[in-house]
């Protein structure tokens, strides 16, 4: 449940390639900025390298006062709204909302994922549809500075990474205010209780609620 092919739909990310190359999410996040510096000299002709390896698509709106860091791609359609901050190894797909005062560094969008205020995305993978809440965020380290281990019930993974935010399914909502602690893997078509603490893995199909409960949808 927290393989990338358990995830995510590959098809939905220009990324998907390089993705397909491994088994896990998170070890994939070491290569995301030489990722970055071997597409953008491939990218269509729709692609603008507004300064030295930064993408952008001329369907994309970047307001004035975002700030994009060396090096990112921003897809087709997708916006990058007022005070954004997109620190670096950002990769942002097709019809994506990055919005007011959002910080991405180290990050894959799939297309269609919207971050729209007050997010701080880090060291993570975001899936295909994918929403977060205004101000929910990734913490991406944690406190002891220690690697981060992803826990499943009694099993516990060994990940060999110090930063590591959150890996969200396709199709995954995280409510507003909720917190993404190091090593968090949530699956496909799985809800996130606002305000919620959130740690190791839940499952696709699920309801993670804020007391740390987690329920399984009801089929409709």
């Amino acid at each position: 449940m927290y393989t990338i092919a358990d995830l995510y739909d590959l098809d939905h990310t220009i990324a998907g390639d390089y993705l397909r190359q491994f088994t896990y999410p998170w070890e994939a996040l070491k290569g995301i900025k030489d990722l970055i510096l071997e597409l953008g000299p491939k990218l269509p002709a729709e692609y603008k390298e507004i300064k030295e390896h930064v993408w952008v698509h001329e369907s994309a709106t970047v307001f004035d006062s975002a700030y994009l860091g060396s090096p990112c791609i921003i897809g087709p359609g997708t916006e990058v709204r007022h005070c954004a901050f997109i620190r670096g190894s950002a990769i942002v797909g097709a019809d994506c909302v990055v919005g007011n005062s959002v910080e991405l560094k180290n990050v894959i969008l799939f297309d269609h994922v919207q971050t729209p205020h007050y997010n701080y995305v880090g060291d993570s993978i975001l899936g295909y549809y994918s929403h977060m809440g205004a101000g929910s965020i990734t913490s991406n380290v944690k406190s002891d500075k220690k690697l981060v281990v992803v826990h499943n019930g009694t099993e516990s993974i060994e990940t060999g990474v110090k930063k590591f935010g959150a890996m969200l399914g396709d199709h995954v909502e995280v409510g507003c205010n909720a917190v993404c602690n190091p090593g968090t893997v949530i699956g496909r078509n799985s809800n996130v209780y606002p305000t919620s603490c959130v740690r190791g893995v839940v499952p696709e199909n699920s309801i993670y609620k804020n007391n740390g409960e987690i329920i399984h949808k009801e089929e409709r």
